[in-house]
């Protein structure tokens, strides 16, 4: 990995105890401009890991709680009539925050959910005719409960779509527990030398999309998705926009590694986060295995012309 990059990994898994798999998958999430959905049971680590990414990579951060009550305007904002101007003035909601948290985004209602759309596919929201630009950078995490659980509601395949990963933390091992326990009464500090400014992470993040991917890479990622189109054992065949995610994703993969170039290796190692939520086509079970995205990777030879 890359030495800035260790050092942030590191300082992260003083506060995620023993996931350093999931936290480079974060962390490429990050580099690739996408968002992040996480679906785990309740007391896993998702919040504590979405604060810890705020702090480390110094990005103002929001944390909405999505609840059957909540409304659109609770997270966008809304315009409020200004008696002594006699105009109208928009009211910011806490989605402009360069790093949300969409906690429990699945008991929102539809209408709800669907207030994110626009801003993480656009960067803006729309509002009475008038466009207002959110943050850069500008990266959603976003938790859901297991379907399983009363009072959710399942993300439509549009927002499934618009995360460019989906991960799952789990339950510790027994000795990243008993670490996480002794240590529960003196939890470590983030130190600012562990800090990478906004300014620096737009850039690595340029860097990242710059990285070199031959044309071999390419035909790969386009085997894969046309794998999964050409066979009825996908519910959900994988998009444009999930290939054009897969390449951002392995891209930012190599960066992180400190590679200007993608190998096939790279593909492999982000292909569940980035295709298992898009090929199921609803909402996966907590500690469900990435069955389909395993089966498509190994039915695609990646030296194959």
């Amino acid at each position: 990995m890359r030495t800035d990059f260790q050092q942030i990994l590191a300082t992260l898994l003083a506060h995620i105890i023993g996931k350093p798999h999931q936290l480079k998958l974060a962390m490429t999430c990050l580099l690739a401009e996408g968002h992040l959905l996480i679906e785990d049971l309740p007391g896993m680590g998702k919040t504590t890991l979405s604060h810890a990414l705020a702090r480390v990579f110094n990005l103002s951060y929001s944390r909405i709680q999505f609840t059957s009550d909540l409304l659109p305007a609770d997270i966008l904002g809304v315009n409020v009539f200004d008696q002594q101007k006699h105009n109208f003035r928009f009211h910011s909601g806490p989605i402009f925050n360069e790093l949300i948290l969409a906690d429990e985004i699945n008991r929102a209602s539809p209408k709800t959910q669907s207030a994110l759309l626009e801003a993480m596919e656009e960067s803006q929201v729309s509002l009475d005719g008038e466009t207002h630009q959110l943050p850069s950078p500008f990266f959603v995490i976003a938790t859901q409960n297991p379907s399983y659980q009363s009072g959710t509601y399942p993300l439509p395949e549009s927002q499934l779509d618009r995360f460019l990963m989906r991960i799952s933390l789990g339950y510790p091992s027994y000795e990243a527990e008993k670490q996480m326990l002794t240590q529960s009464s003196m939890k470590p500090q983030l130190q600012l030398a562990d800090t990478i400014s906004p300014v620096d992470l737009i850039d690595y993040q340029r860097q990242a999309l710059a990285v070199n991917c031959a044309d071999s890479i390419i035909h790969y990622i386009l085997r894969l998705v046309n794998k999964s189109r050409e066979q009825s054992a996908y519910p959900q065949p994988l998009s444009p926009r999930a290939s054009k995610a897969l390449l951002r994703a392995s891209k930012a993969w190599a960066f992180l590694h400190d590679r200007d170039y993608v190998l096939p290796e790279d593909v492999q190692a982000v292909f569940a986060a980035v295709a298992e939520h898009r090929l199921k086509g609803v909402q996966l079970e907590w500690g469900e295995e990435s069955a389909l995205s395993q089966q498509l990777l190994d039915s695609v030879d990646p030296l194959a012309a």
